[in-house]
């Protein structure tokens, strides 16, 4: 009696000898033959990656901006990253969503005392994010910064 191999079977078959045939990304060798290489260097482990001491490396924040680019009293907008940090009071300095939670639109600027939404005229208090006039409905959600002496990075 001969069997024949459901096909089910011959796609399982053919892909593991696929895969044991194919070599990984920077492996000079040609094949699995277990001299495997990764394209991270193991003197500098990737970001998030554990260093082997059970900590991990993250990546470096990005600098948003310096201290003394953000006045007391006052704000400045980061479009590109959606954040706007204020300053209430000299040395606090906050940070929120700079997306308006009337209908979404960026803000624009900081001035006398708000956080200034061009799309409806929503405004928004630089100690908090609440409401202080306009259509929105709710605060501009808070942002996490970390201020290291003059430099202001996301967290």
């Amino acid at each position: 009696m001969r069997r024949t191999a459901s096909r089910r079977s011959v796609l399982v078959a053919g892909t593991a000898a696929l895969a044991a045939g194919c070599s990984k990304y920077g492996d000079e060798s040609g094949g699995g033959d277990g001299g495997e290489k990764t394209a991270t260097s193991a003197a500098s482990p990737a970001p998030s990656e554990p260093t082997g001491d059970g900590s991990e490396n993250p990546p470096p924040a990005k600098e948003l901006t310096k201290t003394s680019a953000v006045p007391v009293g006052g704000g400045k907008v980061f479009p590109d990253d959606k954040v706007v940090v204020t300053q209430p009071a000299e040395g606090d300095f906050k940070a929120f969503s700079a997306v308006c939670t009337h209908q979404g639109c960026s803000v624009k600027d900081v001035s006398g005392g708000t956080i200034n939404c061009p799309c409806h005229g929503s405004k928004f208090k630089i100690e908090d994010a609440s409401v202080a006039g306009g259509p929105a409905p709710g605060p501009l959600e808070a942002r996490q910064i970390k201020v290291t002496g003059n430099s202001i990075t996301l967290a």
